[in-house]
């Protein structure tokens, strides 16, 4: 990470549409307007450096941010991606209720030069895993959509139309998996890692992916941390003599189902220690769901201490 003061940094911020961008300065005046495409963002980066800017500050927006992104971290500059809360939350912070393109672009600058710390960018081979792991999600997706819609049916012409569907979704399935995992496996330190994912019990082929690809910052977190990033991590709900139920919230929402896809069969016949985890929890009158949530922290935490060691996984030290 990096940090710098406030008055130390000099910052933009940048709205993120489908066609342009919207750029503005941390306490000033000079803004522009340019297209979302390669030739506005030759401009954008001439823009910035005559300027001087040291870091900038960019929101989320469905996709249509990745390029720009890409293109400034590749050119030196330090890129801040701010999910759409917590600009949001921001402008509620400092009372500004106006939303516009230019607006906004100017309260994320102010948001941008207010970071203390800046996270390291992320490696960027993992841009085009997660996508393509986006992709192999979608389609299973699509499995289930299909499965259901079959079930609704009893003509026999409907129901073989339907199956020849799931068949064919399946097919594509298994082709992307395998080309995902092949593409992986051809970077010998993410094969390596794929290795140690894979050795703890429970942890197949493709949730070992999941986890590789969602969180690349497996074996540099702490139990507590991977858990809050994967959403499993129950957050205290108390004020004065009040004491709420503990609750998991945010996080990553496609890499917390892989997890409970895991899970589940974990649980109840691949982990010995999930197995011993999962009836001790109901049998102390916990309720299914949250003795399941419990496992798939606990198997995150296997696989993040596996990584962290470099070693892979052995029974003993987890059965004590």
């Amino acid at each position: 990470m990096t940090k710098m003061t406030q008055h130390s940094t000099k910052a933009a911020g940048i709205d993120t549409g489908k066609l342009t961008l919207d750029v503005a300065l941390a306490g000033g005046s000079a803004r522009l307007r340019i297209a979302n495409d390669p030739g506005g963002h030759d401009k954008l980066l001439s823009w910035l450096r005559r300027r001087d800017i040291e870091r900038v500050g960019i929101e989320a927006s469905g996709g249509y941010e990745r390029a720009v992104v890409a293109r400034l971290r590749r050119n030196g500059l330090s890129v801040v991606l701010f999910q759409p809360i917590q600009v949001r939350a921001y402008a509620t912070y400092r009372l500004r209720r106006a939303k516009n393109d230019r607006i906004d672009a100017a309260t994320i600058a102010a948001c941008t030069a207010d970071l203390a710390t800046v996270r390291t960018a992320p490696d960027p081979r993992f841009e085009g895993f997660a996508e393509h792991l986006t992709l192999i999600e979608q389609i299973e997706e699509d499995i289930v959509r299909a499965k259901t819609r079959r079930e609704a049916f009893r003509d026999p012409q409907r129901r073989a139309l339907l199956e020849a569907e799931i068949r064919r979704l399946k097919a594509w399935r298994a082709a992307e998996l395998k080309q995902l995992g092949l593409a992986v496996r051809s970077h010998a330190d993410l094969a390596r890692r794929l290795v140690l994912i894979e050795s703890v019990p429970g942890v197949g082929s493709r949730t070992a992916i999941a986890l590789l690809v969602r969180m690349p910052e497996l074996g540099s977190l702490t139990r507590e941390q991977a858990a809050s990033l994967a959403g499993l991590a129950p957050f205290d709900n108390d004020s004065g003599k009040h004491q709420g139920q503990r609750h998991i919230a945010g996080g990553r929402g496609r890499l917390r189902k892989s997890l409970y896809a895991a899970a589940l069969p974990a649980a109840f016949r691949w982990n010995h220690a999930l197995i011993k985890l999962y009836k001790r929890l109901t049998a102390a009158g916990k309720p299914h769901k949250l003795a399941l949530v419990a496992c798939a922290r606990k198997l995150l935490i296997f696989v993040n201490t596996v990584v962290t060691r470099g070693t892979p996984w052995t029974q003993s030290p987890y059965n004590a």
